[in-house]
C-alpha cells in the first residue's frame, strides 16, 4: 500500500480498507437481505400492473381513465388513490376521492364492465 504524506498512522493501517471492518461486513450482509427480501415485491408490483395492462388491451377490463370521468361525473372531487383489486373472483377497480366537506370517499367499479358497485362509507381525512 502506498504512504501519502500528511495521512495518521491510523489511515494508514486498515481504515482505508472499510469493507475489511467486521461491522462493514454486518452492513453489508444487511444491505444484501434486504435487497433480496425487498426484490420480490418490485417484481409481483410489475406483474400486477403488466396484468392490468394486457386486460385493458385485451378488452377484459375497461381502462381506468373511463371509469375515472364516470366517478369524477358521479361524484366530483379529487382523485387520491386508485387501485385494481380482485373480489370475489372480479376485477374491481376501488377509487378513494376527496369530495367537499374534506371526506374521503371510496367508490367501487365494475372493472369489465364499467358499472358502479357502490360507495364505501365517507371518513374524514386525518
Amino acid at each position: 500500500m502506498a504512504v501519502e504524506r500528511g495521512l495518521t498512522g491510523a489511515f494508514i493501517c486498515g481504515s482505508a480498507l472499510p469493507w475489511q471492518n467486521g461491522r462493514m461486513k454486518k452492513h453489508l450482509a444487511l444491505a444484501a437481505l434486504t435487497l433480496a427480501l425487498l426484490a420480490p415485491l418490485a417484481v409481483a408490483g410489475e406483474r400486477d400492473h403488466d396484468r392490468a395492462r394486457r386486460a385493458v388491451e385485451a378488452g377484459e377490463i375497461r381502462p381506468l381513465r373511463e371509469i375515472l370521468a364516470t366517478a369524477e361525473q358521479a361524484h366530483g372531487g379529487q382523485l387520491i388513490e386508485a387501485e385494481l383489486e380482485t373480489e370475489d373472483g372480479k376485477l374491481v377497480y376501488e377509487l378513494k376521492i376527496l369530495v367537499p366537506g374534506d371526506r374521503v370517499l371510496k367508490v367501487y367499479y365494475d372493472a369489465r364492465t364499467g358499472e358502479s358497485l357502490g360507495t364505501g362509507k365517507p371518513n374524514r381525512r386525518r
